[in-house]
This record gives structure tokens, C-alpha cells and sequence, in this order.
């Protein structure tokens, strides 16, 4: 199972990447005609977001049909076709499963209004009256987590949007449902999986009121998780394959328990913790600037940890619902390449697997979109109420929202400086940041100094250095705020990784015997006795 520690995953949002039919929307033959830009980047595999049949009442993590591919994007031909030319090129494709509830509008759940007990069975209904809630548990998305039916005279349980009935993985014939899903898709010749929000599948054996928090203690990490995850990997026939799941309020013990090598679970895991450093309060819709001591503590702690009990880290700073790493923990002005390129070197150094999410690679910023019109993601404009409601004021919370909304990473792909950055030739289902013409893929494929090729090259080391992939990790100067630094290392390579995460000079501190160390990378063209604004240094010995 170890033959993926040397690679790198691309992330794919289909409906922004490439429109191949003008309709405004990205789609599958978009993808496809993509491939070779990706190839050329070396990346191993392609996580493409649920591009299933959906009423798209989240983006299409409402899944109505597991084993089909929603017309928007294509067709099951255009998939197959993407699957092939993808292998060609030796690029595998993940598909994104998102198991721990349906659409309201899956033939399953259908069946249960009408009335199925088998099908009943397989969501989480209590009994009750309307004026009840079964718990007092808070929906992800806000509001209660249940929704009364009056004509079955039971509440089902939502955990997520009240079109995503949570169905109830205690029920051996769901989990073989599950396993049958991930069979097609392996027939298919689909490489790899991601399991969003996989580590909230298993329920509480009794259902009570949280008197302490929303409810998600009762679910996280839940009683039979680790026993339902190697069912469903045995039974659906991907042990071995490359396996991602994504963890919600998760914990380092669980995800070593999902990640360790002999547990037969899954390859690797996301968590969210340092993404979580510039939530004032813990509040993501309030802002602070970056704790950088705490997101530095945080990357130890996983990073050493997964180390010592064989567990494996997903590397990430973007995806469709994080805004941009470079406009977030960078600059997208003065030193954005710069910036850019840090954070690059700061992750795809570290052990575990590197992710780039769209664009991250040309260095893609937030939009900076001014009016409330521009957005088109359900909870930013949520939001956009409950924070005018909060009596702030009109900028205020444009200024929140711009710098916190999904919507921030989920603008077209910027390929070329024509209209529409190249991304279609119709009018774009959301609007494109104002600097394509400067940033995009165009402008940086041949260029030697741009991040692109910067990206190519941390892709290319990893494959090539075995102490990047499979060497230990060690961090250094740990009360220092502005420097984030890191030794890697095994039996006959070290490797020293300084990364200023300032937008001014710091220190560069060289531990003993490293100030005669060949350079193997940087962002800054020479080397100076300092650390200039985010720069980073790789030293190798």
C-alpha cells in the first residue's frame, strides 16, 4: 500500500475547470480536453467533485444516483472516455462518495415516504409528533437536524441540509448497498476514492439531547466507524487503492487508526485544524489575522504523530470550500509569487501526500468580488443575512463574505487571457476574478520562473527523492512564529525546510552544520544571510 507515498493528487472542481459545449458550465469533456496540461504537471490522480445525478441543493454532495453522471456534466460515454485517456497518460481518477446521506430525491427515500419499511430502514426515522424533535442536535447547515413528515408521523435525521437524509449504516443491507457502489466504479476502472465526511456514518446506539454542544459529539469518530470503514474497503473490493477521507472535527487518534497501514481502512485522511487558525473565536465568519505559533504547533502535532504510529497525512491549504491559500496566508499583491511559492514548499515537503486544488498551481486568488449579486454559494449568502442581522454594517460583511466565502476557489479556471479567461465560450455560471488576464495557465506553461513551473518541479522532486515521500520528519524552532522549518531525513539524504511566513525580513536561523549545505530550491533567485519577505529555502546534505 506504500506505492503512494510518492504521489500527487489533483483537484478537480468539474463545474468551474473547462465548458466544452459553451453552456457556461464546466463538464467532463472539459476535463478530458484538459489532460494533457495535467499530465505535463505530473500529477498521479485527478479527485473530481460528485458530478452524479443531484438536485444540487449542495453542489452535488446530494447525491440522487450513485452509478450515473448528471447530464449537466455529460454523459456516462464522456466519463468512460475521461477514464481511458486519463489511463493513457497514466493519470488514475478518484471519485468522490459521499456516504453518509442521500438526496431526498434517491429512489431509496422516495420509497420511504411512500411508505417502504425496507426502505424506511435505510435513513434514520424516530417516531414522534411535530412538536417534538426527536434530539436537540443543530444542522451543519443551521436549524434543527431532523425534519417531521407528517404523514408518516416520524422525524428523519439530516445532519447536513434538509435534502440530505442521513441514512443509517446499521443496516447490513445499506453498507452492502455501499460496497456494491464502490464495485461498479473499480469495474469502471476508477483508481481511487474520497469519502466525504466519512467519519460521521456511525450513530449513537441511543439518541439524546446534547446539553454541552450542537450534537456532533455524539456522532464523530462514532462507536462502529473504524469496524463499517474496513467492511466497506474489504467488501468493495478496494484495499490497496488509493483511499481519502475526509474527517469532520476529528482526532488524531482516529485518524491514525483510519490511516495505519495494518488496519485496512483507508490510505490517508484530510483534516481541518490549521485552516482554522484565523477563525476568531473559532467562528469562521469572523475574522483575525492567522495565529501562525498555533498553525505551526498544529502541523507538529499531526505531522509527528501520524509519524510515530504509522499513520499518513493529506497535505492541503485550498479546496472548492476553502478560499485561496495565497490571498489567505500570502499576498496577492506585492509578493505573490513569492507567497505563493512558500506555501508550496511548506507542505509538499512535509510527510503524507500533496494536494493541488485547481489553479493553486498558477497561483489563482479570491475574487474579491464587491456585491452580494456575485455570489452563488447557499451558505455565503446564509451568512450574508444572519451577519446584516448581527446590525453589521453593508462593508462589513461584503468584507467577511469576500473573505470567507467557498465561492472564493470555486471561480473559473483561468487557462488564457480571451474572454471568460478560456473557460467558456458562453456566459460563466459564476464570474472570474478581474486579474485572469494576467494570472493564468497561458502565461505560466512555458515560462521557467513561474509558479507553475515552480509546482512542477516539488512534483517532480518528491518522485525522484525518496527522503521527501518516505523519510522522517523533525521541527525545529517551534516558538518561533515567523519561521516555519522542518528536517527531513533517512538513512543518506537530510533535507532543511525554512519558510518565512512574513511579508517582512526575518532571521535565518541554521541549526549546527548546515551553513556549507547545498541549496536544492528556493523562491528568490540568490541567497541572502536573511530570510526576505516569504521566501523559502530547501538546503539538502
Amino acid at each position: 500500500m506504500n506505492d503512494f507515498k510518492d504521489k500527487v493528487v489533483y483537484q478537480i472542481y468539474p463545474k468551474s475547470f473547462m465548458d466544452s459545449n459553451g453552456d457556461g458550465f464546466g463538464d467532463l469533456k472539459g476535463v478530458t480536453a484538459k489532460l494533457d496540461y495535467l499530465a505535463d504537471l505530473g500529477v498521479d490522480y485527478l479527485w473530481l467533485t460528485p458530478f452524479f445525478p443531484s438536485p444540487q441543493r449542495d453542489n452535488g454532495y446530494d447525491v440522487a444516483d450513485y452509478r450515473a453522471v448528471d447530464p449537466r456534466y455529460g454523459t456516462m460515454e464522456d466519463l468512460e472516455e475521461l477514464i481511458r485517456e486519463a489511463d493513457r497518460r497514466g493519470i488514475g481518477l478518484m471519485l468522490d462518495m459521499v456516504f453518509n446521506h442521500t438526496s431526498t430525491e434517491h429512489e431509496w427515500f422516495k420509497k420511504a415516504l411512500a411508505g417502504d419499511k425496507k426502505y424506511q430502514d435505510y435513513y434514520i426515522f424516530k417516531d414522534g409528533t411535530p412538536d417534538r424533535c426527536p434530539t436537540n442536535w443543530v444542522s451543519k447547515f443551521g436549524g434543527p437536524a431532523w425534519e417531521y413528515v407528517p404523514r408518516l408521523g416520524k422525524w428523519y435525521l439530516h445532519l447536513y441540509d434538509v435534502m440530505q437524509a442521513d441514512v443509517n449504516w446499521e443496516n447490513p443491507a445499506v453498507r452492502e448497498e455501499m460496497a456494491d457502489i464502490l464495485r461498479f466504479w473499480k469495474a469502471k476502472g476508477i483508481k481511487g476514492f474520497r469519502f466525504d465526511v466519512i467519519n460521521v456514518i456511525s450513530k449513537p446506539e441511543f439518541y439524546e439531547d446534547d446539553y454541552e454542544g450542537d450534537g456532533r459529539r455524539f456522532y464523530t469518530d462514532g462507536r462502529n466507524v473504524h469496524k463499517y470503514l474496513k467492511e466497506l474497503v474489504a467488501a468493495g473490493g478496494i484495499d490497496g487503492m488509493i483511499t481519502v477521507g475526509e474527517m469532520s472535527s476529528t482526532t488524531l487518534e482516529n485518524c491514525i487508526g483510519y490511516t495505519a497501514e495494518g488496519n485496512h481502512e483507508l490510505t490517508m485522511c484530510f483534516n481541518f485544524h490549521h485552516l482554522k487558525v484565523d477563525y476568531k473565536d473559532g467562528q469562521k465568519w469572523e475574522l483575525k489575522e492567522p495565529d501562525y505559533l498555533a498553525m505551526k504547533k498544529l502541523f507538529q502535532t499531526w505531522q509527528e504523530g501520524m509519524q510515530a504510529h504509522g499513520g499518513w497525512n493529506a497535505l492541503f491549504w485550498c479546496n472548492h470550500d476553502q478560499p485561496r491559500a495565497v490571498s489567505r496566508f500570502g499576498s496577492d499583491t506585492t509578493y505573490w509569487k513569492e507567497s505563493a511559492e512558500m506555501l508550496a514548499v511548506a507542505i509538499h515537503f512535509m510527510r503524507g501526500t500533496p494536494y493541488i486544488y485547481q489553479g493553486e498551481e498558477l497561483g489563482m486568488t479570491n475574487p474579491h468580488f464587491t456585491k452580494i449579486e456575485q455570489y452563488r454559494d447557499v451558505e455565503s449568502l446564509n451568512y450574508y443575512r444572519i451577519l446584516r442581522e448581527q446590525d453589521k454594517t453593508e462593508a462589513e460583511t461584503l468584507d467577511i463574505i469576500a473573505q470567507r466565502s467557498r465561492d472564493d476557489s470555486r471561480t473559473p479556471m483561468q487557462w488564457d487571457a480571451s474572454e471568460n479567461a478560456g473557460f467558456t465560450t458562453g456566459t460563466p455560471w459564476i464570474g472570474i476574478a478581474d486579474n485572469y488576464k494576467a494570472i493564468n495557465a497561458a502565461a505560466q506553461m512555458d515560462a521557467p520562473d513561474s509558479i507553475r513551473s515552480f509546482y512542477k518541479t516539488l512534483v517532480a522532486l518528491r518522485k525522484k527523492m525518496p527522503v521527501i515521500s518516505a523519510g522522517k520528519i523533525e521541527f525545529l524552532y517551534p516558538d518561533n512564529a515567523d519561521l516555519l522549518a522542518y528536517r527531513r531525513y533517512d538513512g543518506e539524504t537530510e533535507l532543511l525546510v525554512l519558510c518565512n511566513l512574513r511579508e517582512r525580513e526575518i532571521a535565518k536561523p541554521l541549526p549546527v552544520g548546515w551553513t556549507d549545505a547545498e541549496k536544492l530550491l528556493g523562491n528568490y533567485p540568490d541567497t541572502a544571510d536573511t530570510l526576505r519577505p516569504y521566501e523559502c529555502v530547501v538546503l539538502k546534505k
